[in-house]
């Protein structure tokens, strides 16, 4: 049996909030004793409304964050925020939901993608530069595309970038905090390809956070829903989509819009048949 590319036991975060006069400080348990395990080439949607602890829980796997208690394991290897090695680093990237919020507006596109590379390998000026300019293109930007700055592109293409930025250490998992959220419904489904196209051709493993049950119904392999820091449920896309046991799932269900790329789709045929006619 393969070892797991990610493996979470028990994690838990707390946070102590600080007191006052005659008022004592609180503890709030953000992430209660989540656990579970991500076999390679998969995709674990975390789903939940704001505040359930999703982000949280991003930020301890991808080693940002120092868990209370738990264990992380990391292509079967302990890993902890409070002892990152380089060889550990490489192994976890995370994709924000505002792209331009993680990009330096000072640095060109290719010194971005290529910043990595320095960083962290022995790769020459002109390697570097080749892996770049050949990861820019995998994700659908152009060659011309290099020496511009991130404010000269849009939404989805900064999140393009991103995306490409992420893979150039060739990481054993993605973790992708509200990738499309921020972004028109068209840009939606055209990233979504992106990253199912990517994770077919490199076998690519995603942890996608998202409060969006429709847009992780195209995306995810499993569905994991999180309610104040608890795991409520934990199956398979085609389980939670069919029958959803608990009644947070089932309320989620309820109050979000279609929005998975078909629905995207249609939307966007009705636009341009109301524009024609």
């Amino acid at each position: 049996m393969s070892t797991p590319v990610l493996e979470v036991r028990n994690l838990k975060r707390d946070y102590v909030s600080s007191g006052g006069f005659l008022r004592p400080a609180k503890v709030v348990h953000a992430v209660k004793g989540v656990s579970f395990t991500l076999e390679k080439g998969r995709t674990l949607a975390v789903v939940g409304e704001s505040g359930c602890g999703k982000s949280t829980l991003a930020r301890m796997i991808t080693l940002i964050d120092e868990p209370t208690a738990g264990e992380i394991l990391i292509d079967g290897i302990p890993a902890s925020a409070a002892h990152v090695t380089k060889e550990l680093r490489q192994k976890v990237q995370i994709v924000f939901q505002n792209p331009y919020g993680s990009l330096n507006p000072r640095q060109k596109i290719g010194d971005v993608l290529a910043e990595p590379l320095a960083l962290n390998t022995d790769l020459s000026a002109a390697d570097r530069r080749d892996k770049a300019m050949a990861m820019l293109t995998k994700v659908g930007l152009q060659p011309e595309h290099f020496n511009r700055y991130p404010h000269m592109f849009s939404g989805g293409q900064r999140q393009r970038i991103a995306i490409a930025r992420a893979l150039m250490l060739n990481p054993s998992f993605l973790v992708l905090d509200e990738p499309v959220s921020a972004l028109d419904l068209s840009v939606q489904a055209q990233i979504l390809n992106l990253l199912k196209d990517l994770q077919d051709e490199f076998g690519l493993t995603y942890v996608f956070i998202s409060h969006d049950l429709s847009v992780v119904r195209y995306i995810a392999d499993e569905v994991m829903v999180m309610y104040f820091g608890d795991v409520v449920e934990h199956r398979s896309r085609e389980a939670v989509f069919a029958a959803p046991e608990h009644e947070y799932t089932r309320t989620l269900f309820a109050a979000t819009p279609q929005a998975d790329v078909e629905h995207i789709r249609a939307r966007i045929a009705r636009k341009r048949e109301l524009a024609a006619g």
